[in-house]
């Protein structure tokens, strides 16, 4: 069994690199992939760059070059419920994008049932078990995420939480999470909050970015640990 673990950015993957001590490194579409062993398992770790495009482009090659089948997406995000505070971490039940039109994913290909991915259940319930073992400094809530382009003003932050009701908001779960729909691959996204409502802006992310990531990849490694006991 292969995992992949897509990061946003190279701050949310370098937890994770102290890992494996050999691995070996990669090229593809400018994207650089870390393979290894862990727990008797391959996991291939990158980051993709910010956004949709990069995220779905290093999904898709850790399909086809890499032969993953299950993709973790670590990182951290915007806190969308007013109840999160930084460093609270979100865990996906299911995920969609918040500036698609809904008719464009349930009309044309793929022809979703509805708007949202679901993480597999199965992994749901690994990460529950995983969490149980684990001390963190912030509480663990399993729900919605949504991902768009941009980051939210105060505007747009109340738009999304009146349609969607997310818990937290990035930019490239939903993008991760089409690519495997598509591929039928087992998803989950792992995300800590590094900004709220009442603490937002790049500066609070930029701040806080590091020790979310670090939580973030505890989780994650949790996981992997449930995964490689089965």
């Amino acid at each position: 069994m292969t995992v992949g673990i897509v990061c946003a950015g190279d701050e949310e993957l370098a937890p994770f690199l102290g890992l494996v001590k050999d691995w070996k490194i990669t090229e593809r579409a400018m994207l650089k992939f870390y393979q290894g062993a862990f727990n008797g398992m391959g996991i291939v770790v990158l980051f993709s760059g910010v956004c949709k495009v990069n995220a779905a482009i290093a999904s898709q090659l850790l399909i086809d070059v890499y032969g993953t089948d299950i993709i973790i997406n670590s990182g951290t995000a915007g806190g969308m419920n007013p109840d999160l505070k930084i460093f609270d971490t979100v865990i996906s039940t299911e995920v969609c994008y918040h500036d698609v039109a809904p008719d464009i994913l349930t009309e044309f290909h793929p022809w979703m049932p509805s708007v949202f991915f679901l993480a597999d259940s199965r992994l749901v319930e690994k990460s529950k078990a995983a969490v149980k073992k684990l001390k963190l400094c912030g509480k663990v809530i399993w729900g919605r995420m949504v991902t768009g382009e941009s980051f939210i003003t105060d505007e747009g932050r109340q738009k999304i939480c009146d349609k969607f009701a997310p818990l937290t908001v990035d930019m490239e779960t939903a993008s991760i999470a089409h690519v495997y729909y598509v591929n039928r691959i087992p998803f989950i996204a792992i995300r800590c909050v590094t900004d709220t409502a009442d603490h937002n802006g790049v500066e609070n992310f930029e701040e806080n970015c590091a020790r979310a990531s670090a939580i973030a990849k505890d989780i994650t490694v949790g996981l992997l640990n449930e995964i490689s006991g089965e």
